[in-house]
């Protein structure tokens, strides 16, 4: 079977900017894959480029095995939810949803009845007479959900949908985003900057930066295996340690990340260092800790008893936990 997506050796150049700097991707079919990294990081206009809303300035693009360069978006097997929702304040939920097939000449009885399965799939049956302005925020976001999958896409393209919504709401959202992936077997690419997110979500995860990828892996490759500075300090907190600090440590003289959960200060040996600041984060406790010059952060979890600042102490880790990047990361 071929893949979802594939893209090879795909740039989009807005004048001197490279948004996307020769990307080598690929998304395997029923794959819930999440694209991440910070602002202007290239993420989005990827997720553009599937679409079908920007075309690639060199670079090959395939869906399915079919080629998608010069094919527009009503003509791709893809449908998008955006971060705003985009729904039409003036029809009802049910016209909403619809309105795709009433564009491709689905008849109404029959596109009323695809939009209420679909409403009932992302739990709101019976919504379908009220306007977007009498629903909250997570309920135009699942109305956004049905309006894309009604048309039964291959692949469900994902811009940000869940960060206009409050914590508790978000990671519910997250959950039943999952759930309702697995049902459907689904190719679902996700794009957020929040870390967190793909790695609570994603199968696989792609890092970007600056129109690059710089890494793709599992969510606990990504987390426990960075191969890169920036993937080490973009995903999770972790402490990125100079070769120099990397080899008073013990190791040999490469970057390293080293993340604050492995750190254990109990320790009767190891090695020194000095505390610095103390963060109470309700479950865990930052403890900052000074190190050879280099900052160390370290997670206590709650309960544990927390040094004063200033106070001399000890910190250990298991060795596989000290994770090496090379001379160049």
């Amino acid at each position: 079977m071929p893949h979802a997506v594939s893209f090879q050796q795909v740039s989009r150049h807005f004048g001197a900017v490279r948004a996307v700097d020769a990307v080598d991707l690929e998304i395997a079919p029923g794959e819930f894959f999440a694209m991440l990294g910070p602002s202007g990081s290239g993420k989005t206009t990827c997720l553009r480029l599937i679409a079908g809303f920007e075309q690639p300035t060199s670079g090959h693009i395939e869906i399915f095995g079919e080629t998608v360069e010069g094919v527009p978006p009503y003509r791709r097997n893809v449908n998008t939810v955006f971060q705003d929702y985009a729904l039409f304040p003036h029809l009802n939920v049910a016209d909403n949803v619809a309105y795709g097939q009433m564009i491709r000449g689905v008849g109404k009885a029959e596109r009323a009845r695809n939009a209420e399965a679909a409403l009932e799939m992302v739990k709101l049956p019976g919504y379908g007479s009220r306007k977007p302005g009498q629903l909250s925020g997570g309920q135009r976001q699942r109305v956004a959900l049905a309006r894309a999958l009604v048309n039964k896409p291959k692949v469900l393209l994902l811009d940000e949908p869940l960060g206009a919504l409050d914590l508790k709401l978000r990671e519910q959202m997250q959950e039943e985003l999952k759930v309702l992936q697995k049902a459907l077997g689904i190719t679902f690419v996700f794009v957020t900057h929040d870390q967190s997110e793909a790695l609570s979500m994603a199968d696989r995860i792609a890092v970007f930066n600056e129109g690059r990828i710089m890494q793709t892996g599992t969510p606990e490759e990504i987390y426990r295996r960075p191969k890169t500075r920036f993937v080490a300090d973009f995903v999770g907190s972790s402490n990125v340690l100079p070769p120099k600090v990397t080899q008073q440590l013990g190791g040999p003289a490469e970057w390293s990340s080293l993340r604050p959960e492995d750190v254990r200060l109990d320790a009767v040996s190891g090695h020194e260092a000095r505390v610095t600041g103390a963060s109470f984060l309700g479950s865990a406790t930052r403890v900052t800790l000074d190190v050879a010059g280099e900052k160390l952060n370290v997670l206590l979890p709650s309960g544990l008893a927390v040094p004063e600042q200033g106070a001399s102490v000890r910190f250990s880790w298991k060795p596989d936990d000290l994770h090496l990047m090379g001379t160049d990361a």
